[in-house]
């Protein structure tokens, strides 16, 4: 038999679809250029400016300024105010994270089974997080205060011995804040949470509660492992919301009685608007800004290194 030759399938022109993907690349680039203008203009240029400003003591109205070096940081450190500030945002944030994130779990866990109500009682339960939280922290006040509704209703069902000045005791004060926040937020934690369990396969449980599993050991072994997605995801959105909280604070208390509840975001805000330290407000605000980096880095490699053993 003769061979018939055959010729080789014609190879593509590398040079010329390299070509061709640059100038789609310069055609594109010109769509991008306007917002990356933009965020040129709104954030980065200011973040430089203002770090800049944190070096001095600009009162935030003057033309000039004179460069006092790490002074303003220095102080952050060294002043009581500051170091009690930066000692309760870390108490807001680690008790919020772990509160808000234990309600929101167990939300979760109760709004997934076949209750007839189940949808009823997920958008009921999500309801307060749409609400603005200047709303919610003005409406926790009027019910908070001595007499108000809070007070009465404990009188009512016989517990008036519970009664506390909610927001005139440093203690107390702290407490109210942390559960307001939890109290508006944790619909959103059961929201993800609840994302997370309709995506575990019940075929997993099913054979768990054929090998004998009851409910405890189920949702340990099966459940809780599928949910580390979701628990990443509430554990980072709680930590970052709970050291920039200032609406809540700042609408309850003022960051007293005494200084009791202030954060490093309400004495910002005091030190540059009501105090006119500029320069000082600005490193508050870097502090803040690494302290936040800080957590969610550390969180997010540590949640992802333990999802990949």
């Amino acid at each position: 038999m003769t061979a018939v030759a055959t010729e080789p399938p014609p190879v593509a022109d590398a040079p010329a679809r390299a070509t061709k993907r640059q100038k789609r690349f310069n055609h594109l680039i010109w769509f991008t250029l306007p917002a990356l203008a933009f965020y040129g203009f709104a954030v980065v240029v200011p973040t430089i400016r203002g770090g800049q400003l944190a070096f001095t003591d600009w009162d935030g109205l003057s033309r000039t300024y004179e460069y006092v070096g790490l002074d303003n940081f220095e102080r952050i450190f060294t002043s009581e105010s500051s170091l009690n500030a930066v000692k309760m945002t870390l108490i807001f944030a680690f008790a919020i994270t772990i509160l808000q994130n234990g309600v929101g779990l167990l939300l979760a866990l109760g709004v997934n089974n076949g209750l007839k109500s189940r949808n009823f009682l997920r958008v009921v339960l999500f309801s307060p997080v749409v609400i603005t939280p200047v709303v919610v922290a003005y409406l926790w006040k009027f019910m908070l205060t001595p007499d108000g509704a809070v007070d009465s209703g404990l009188g009512a069902i016989g517990l008036g011995a519970l009664r506390q000045s909610w927001l005139g005791d440093p203690t107390w004060a702290a407490v109210s804040v942390v559960m307001v926040v939890v109290w508006q937020h944790a619909g959103y934690s059961m929201v993800i949470y609840l994302a997370g369990l309709q995506s575990v396969p019940q075929e997993l449980h099913e054979a768990a509660a054929v090998d004998g599993a009851g409910v405890w050991r189920r949702f340990r072994s099966v459940t809780w492992p599928l949910l580390a997605p979701a628990t990443t995801i509430n554990i980072m959105l709680t930590i970052i919301g709970g050291l920039k909280m200032f609406t809540e604070v700042f609408v309850l208390t003022g960051g007293g009685p005494g200084g009791a509840t202030e954060t490093l975001s309400t004495l910002l805000y005091k030190s540059a608007f009501q105090f006119d330290e500029f320069g000082y407000g600005i490193a508050l605000a870097l502090v803040l800004a690494a302290a936040v980096a800080v957590f969610s880095v550390t969180q997010y490699r540590l949640a992802g290194r333990k999802g990949g053993e």
